[in-house]
Order: structure tokens, then sequence, then C-alpha cells
């Protein structure tokens, strides 16, 4: 639901593969998704907020995967760091991976890459509060 509708489904975020405890999500290369300033529109590079916004549905979606339950909840703490450029053209996967689960905080890590995990654009950290009834 996340990916064809509000936010999400305006970016074109799909889903792309799960596991026990993790989401992964794609991003497909836009041209209207590419950032303005400091020469990054000319050089076709995605803008950062689409990849944070990848990572937080990703992450988010682990959270209920790893839980089977689909508790609303909200993002405490999202700490992307950006290890380069993602290159232009490319679809972006955020994995995102539930890791930990109390009764209302998640913990949650993830990296995006556009065709390498090992050669990651952003890796991600951060926490989630359940705000309606408990995880677990």
């Amino acid at each position: 639901m996340m990916t064809r509708h509000g936010h999400g489904g305006w970016l074109g975020i799909r889903y792309h593969d799960h596991g026990a405890d993790w989401v992964e999500l794609a991003l497909p290369w836009r041209e209207d998704l590419v950032g303005i300033g400091a020469g990054l529109g000319d050089m076709g590079v995605l803008a950062s907020g689409p990849i944070i916004s990848l990572m937080d549905n990703a992450t988010s979606m682990s959270v209920w995967t790893k839980s089977g339950n689909f508790v609303p909840h909200a993002t405490l703490d999202l700490r992307v760091d950006y290890m380069r450029a993602a290159t232009p053209g490319q679809t972006v996967i955020g994995r995102g991976e539930c890791y930990k689960l109390t009764r209302t905080i998640s913990f949650i890590r993830g990296v995006a890459h556009d065709g390498d995990p090992a050669d990651p654009v952003a890796h991600v950290i951060g926490t989630f509060m359940a705000t309606h009834g408990p995880y677990l």
C-alpha cells in the first residue's frame, strides 16, 4: 500500500523483495527527482530527499515484517550517512532491516545502493516508536 499511494506512490517507490526482518524497495531514476544546485541537476544525480523517503519506507516496512503486525508508528530518529552520489539513470534499491524490537521501540538499519550493495550510496540507522499499541 505504501508504494502505491501517498508520498511513496508519487515518488514511484515500488516493492523489490523481503525476508523475515528486512524489506527492499526500489526507487527508479526520474528526471524530476534530480537534485538542484551545486551542479547536481546538470549531472543527473538524484536529490537526497527521495532517497531519505525510500529508506524511511523500507525500514518502516521491515518493522512490520519482523513483528508480523501493522502497528502505526512514528520515525523517532533516522540518521543518513551518504557515501557517494547515486549513479545518474540508475534505480536505487533501499534495504531496511529491523534488528531489534521492544514493546514500543524498534531499531532499524539499512543501506541504499544502485546495483552493488558493497558500494552503497547511503547507510541509515534509526528508531521508530509504536503510537497505537505495542509491537509485541
